[in-house]
């Protein structure tokens, strides 16, 4: 989904699995993202020409690159792995939380199964946010 050509496109659940196998892995052939798929994921196997597909499409929305390699089709992310999380989480606040982070944070927090070492990451967050304002 783009707004207008300078908008980064939202990748779709599938290509998100997609993106993470290389984010994970670097670039890559559509033949070793399509068998990570499937060792992930061995109930719901999915075709090779599936995979194929998805990842064509993905390049037509720029999320992926390609490079020609010796007869090899070599994909990458276009976009960094924080950048695509940036843009999911910010369009996850603003419509299920009317863009209050806060929100989110604290409905996450009061889930009970925030563990004590996440509880001292996040302190340690807080406090640097605070000493660079």
């Amino acid at each position: 989904m783009m707004d207008n050509k300078f908008t980064t496109p939202v990748p779709t659940d599938s290509e998100l699995e997609i993106l993470q196998v290389l984010w994970q892995n670097g670039a890559q052939t559509v033949r070793f993202v399509n068998e990570t798929l499937n060792k992930q994921k061995p109930e719901k196997e999915i075709g090779y020409t599936t995979t194929l597909k998805f990842m064509q499409l993905m390049l037509d929305k720029g999320l992926l690159t390609r490079e020609i390699i010796d007869r090899s089709h070599i994909y990458s992310p276009a976009i960094p792995e924080e950048k695509t999380q940036e843009q999911l989480l910010n369009g996850f606040v603003n419509s299920a939380f009317r863009g209050s982070a806060s929100s989110l944070v604290l409905r996450a927090l009061g889930n009970g199964n925030t563990t004590q070492a996440e509880l001292e990451k996040i302190k340690a967050l807080i406090n640097e946010i605070e000493q660079n304002k």
